[in-house]
């Protein structure tokens, strides 16, 4: 079995394409596992944001569950 590549761009144009890539995955994600396990998920994910000593990591990540949040209601 082989090591799946999961190499990421150099360059910050396409880090931000892959990074959007992977938050339109995750909303979809979330969709398919229904309503309520999904919001377990992005519950656990709130938790866990609020216990982050780096509060500029956690406003980062916070803006980022926003968005998925906001894409999960669409």
């Amino acid at each position: 079995m082989s090591t799946p590549d999961f190499s990421t761009a150099d360059n910050s144009s396409e880090l931000a394409i892959e990074v959007t890539c992977l938050k339109a995955m995750l909303t979809q994600m979330l969709k398919a596992m229904g309503q309520a396990d999904a919001g377990k998920v992005i519950i656990k994910m709130e938790k866990q944001i609020a216990q982050m000593e780096d509060p500029a990591q956690a406003d980062v990540f916070g803006n980022t569950v926003k968005q998925i949040k906001q894409a999960y209601r669409q």
